[in-house]
């Protein structure tokens, strides 16, 4: 009933930069909290950035903070995130999630289907 699709990964430069996007649709009501997570190869997945419904509430982890910046439009039911001065530990499969209530059911936990970043000379 819900989807999230991510889109604008790819490969880019050491120093480079890249913005995703999170499109939700389906029967939505309203979204709560989304988010941002990343697995890279061979290690579990992890948090990333946060944004309220509300978008002065936002939070990073320590390695992305100053250089990710998270935004959403609630009007597009969209979270994006722009990545700058990427690194290639930023090498990793990002996931798109969020809390979304739908007509037909209570607030629910979703997730993308992931993105590739790879950052790379």
């Amino acid at each position: 009933q819900v989807q999230l699709v991510e889109s604008g990964g790819g490969l880019v430069q050491p120093g480079g930069s890249v913005r995703l996007s999170c499109a939700a649709s389906g029967s939505i009501l309203s979204i709560g909290a989304m988010r941002w997570y990343r697995q890279a190869p061979g290690k579990e997945r992890v948090f990333v950035a946060g944004i309220r419904w509300s978008e002065r509430y936002t939070s990073y982890i320590p390695s992305v903070k100053g250089r990710f910046t998270i935004s959403r439009d609630n009007a597009k039911n969209t979270v994006y995130l722009e990545m700058n001065s990427l690194k290639p530990e930023d090498t990793a499969v990002y996931y798109c999630n969020a809390d979304v209530s739908t007509v037909v059911d209570s607030p629910r936990n979703y997730w993308g289907q992931g993105t590739q970043v790879t950052v790379s000379s």
